[in-house]
Parts: C-alpha cells; sequence; structure tokens
C-alpha cells in the first residue's frame, strides 16, 4: 500500500470535499489538518479482506475528526461568550431585583440589556449540548440509521445522500442538525422558523430515512 503521505495527496480533493460540508466554519484549512489526521487513523485500521473501498471506510474517520474539532472549538467559544452574557444577565438582574423589589420579567431584562428576549431565555435555560444519542422521538434515534455490525461506512454515505435529496427546509435542518451539530433553536433562528416546527420537521425526516435506509 502507498505511504501514508502519498494516501492524503491522492485524496486531498477528497479530504477538502467532505470539509466543504461544514458551511458555516471557514476555515478549512483546519479541517484539512483534521481530516488529514483521520485518513491516517483510517489507514492504520483498513482491511483490504472487507472488500471496501478505501475512501467509504476512511468517510467516518475524516468526518469523524473534523465534526470533533468543530464542536469543540464551537463549544469553547460557546461557553465563553455564554459564561460572560449570563454573569452580565446576572448582575443586571440583581440590580433591577433590588429597584423593584421583586424578580425582573424577561422583557424587562430584554429591555434594559437591548438583548432579545430569546436569548436571555435561552442562557438562563440553558442545557447540555445535543447528542446524537438523544431520544428524538420515542425509541428513534440518529444511531439506529446505521448499521451497527463493524460500522457500514457506505450505509453512512448513503444517509447523507439520503438527506441531500430531501427538500428545503428539511434538507437544511437535517444537515445543519446532524452534520454541523446545530441546535434545533439555532437553525429555526437561520430558517425563520419556530423550534417546534424544526423539531415535528426533524422526526418526520428521521422516520422516513429509517424507512428508506433499512
Amino acid at each position: 500500500m502507498e505511504e501514508i503521505s502519498e494516501i492524503i495527496l491522492n485524496n486531498e480533493s477528497f479530504i477538502y470535499s467532505i470539509a466543504n460540508r461544514f458551511a458555516k466554519y471557514k476555515n478549512k484549512e483546519d479541517l484539512f489538518q483534521a481530516g488529514c489526521i483521520g485518513m491516517i487513523e483510517a489507514y492504520k485500521n483498513y482491511d483490504k479482506s472487507r472488500n471496501v473501498k478505501f475512501t467509504s471506510y476512511a468517510y467516518k474517520y475524516i468526518y469523524g475528526e473534523m465534526s470533533k474539532f468543530v464542536r469543540e472549538d464551537h463549544t469553547i467559544k460557546l461557553s465563553k461568550d455564554m459564561s460572560k452574557l449570563k454573569n452580565k444577565i446576572e448582575i443586571v438582574r440583581n440590580h433591577l431585583t433590588q429597584n423593584f423589589m421583586r424578580f425582573p420579567t424577561i422583557k424587562e431584562l430584554s429591555d434594559y440589556l437591548e438583548i432579545e428576549e430569546e436569548t436571555i431565555e435561552q442562557i438562563l435555560n440553558h442545557k447540555d449540548p445535543f447528542s446524537i444519542d438523544e431520544i428524538v422521538k420515542e425509541d428513534l434515534q440518529l444511531h439506529e440509521l446505521i448499521p451497527d455490525k463493524q460500522t457500514d461506512y457506505d450505509a453512512l454515505i448513503t444517509l447523507k445522500d439520503e438527506i441531500e435529496k430531501l427538500n428545503e427546509p428539511e434538507r437544511t435542518i437535517m444537515l445543519e442538525r446532524y452534520f454541523e451539530d446545530l441546535t434545533q433553536t439555532e437553525i429555526a433562528k437561520n430558517l425563520g422558523l419556530s423550534q417546534v416546527d424544526v423539531s415535528r420537521k426533524e422526526k418526520k425526516v428521521l422516520t422516513k430515512l429509517r424507512q428508506t435506509i433499512n
């Protein structure tokens, strides 16, 4: 088999094509480097006897390393911004509580801080980030759409292809939800929908994908 440096060189466009799927992450060079790490791991574990094309096998490794990089980078930035804003909200809330002799409403905080009410609610009610194992409809989970035995990488690519075939806004919802790690609230804001609408469409598509792929 070719040396890993040659493997990366020969598959450079393939790695960049995966990086381009993270449309909102601008630094593609960082993603490319993360993808190279994934390619190396795939190279180490690849077994020709399984009769799986190397790029199909390597896809999950590359995409996984890129997702991890974006998620950790996003989490660090989000954590700092949220912490700073939450402290600011708490200071103002304490100040207004003393003035009003009661807890201020979200609207009063919004007016004072000149921040949207929705943003303040999200900060004050912040929960842990979405997990791929989150139950989205009864016992339906995203990872169940992908075979568990020896991880079928071709099935993973099939899943992505099926999502690409969806009409809007379902296509954007699924790509941003599961391939860019955005929350339902973030997607709703991007598309001008309510979080409830995004949740309903997501569950509908997941049910359809499960029937198509299985």
